[in-house]
């Protein structure tokens, strides 16, 4: 199985179980072992199929000031849990490819294989929550039908995706490319970089 196709299978399986309940505060549990790839992909999923729902909620017209507040501060939490998350999948590639020699002439990925496969994560979010309108009761047939043209261009974009990771992964393995991951070094989180948070301290 190719790793595209294993990840994907992993986030279908997360999305699945979120909408058993449908509820961003239900209790979470990771079906695979830690010291599986497919423990990082679960969670990787269940963490932006909460996100996702966040968002929705946070774009209520009528919400209350109070509770828009809470979920920003949810939804900043939970971005930052993505980017571990993130970089965690790669230290795992990371460790994997450490025996590899680099060629002499192997070029360096405009991103590295974990941030390709958290969009594959997002777009396995965009596909459900697509065909979910695309098939929507009470909803217009002119809905439904611009719903299944974007749900083709999705589809496109997996398969896409699928093969420019598993590409990647080929190259690194072949010596072809390398990996060279950067720490994201968010500053709005960290009390020591945001102003605002070390000014507050004084």
């Amino acid at each position: 199985m190719m790793f595209s196709d294993l990840a994907y299978s992993v986030f279908e399986e997360s999305i699945k179980k979120y909408h058993e309940a449908d509820d961003v505060y239900q209790a979470f549990e990771n079906p695979y072992p830690k010291e599986q790839i497919e423990h990082l992909l679960y969670r990787k999923n269940w963490i932006d199929t909460v996100q996702w729902h966040y968002e929705d909620m946070i774009r209520d017209p009528e919400i209350d000031p109070v509770d828009a507040l809470d979920l920003k501060r949810k939804i900043d939490a939970s971005n930052q849990d993505r980017t571990d998350t993130v970089e965690f999948i790669d230290s795992y590639f990371l460790d994997k490819y450490k025996d590899v020699e680099p060629k002499p002439e192997a070029t360096i990925n405009s991103e590295s294989p974990a941030w390709a496969i958290d969009r594959l994560s997002i777009l396995a979010l965009k596909i459900y929550h697509m065909e979910e309108e695309a098939g929507r009761k009470g909803s217009t047939v002119e809905h439904q039908a611009k719903c299944r043209e974007k749900l083709d261009i999705l589809l496109e974009q997996k398969k896409d995706l699928s093969i420019a990771i598993d590409q990647l992964l080929e190259d690194i393995e072949a010596g072809d490319k390398y990996m060279k991951v950067y720490k994201q070094m968010k500053m709005y989180n960290d009390e020591e970089l945001n102003p605002v948070l070390y000014q507050n301290k004084k």
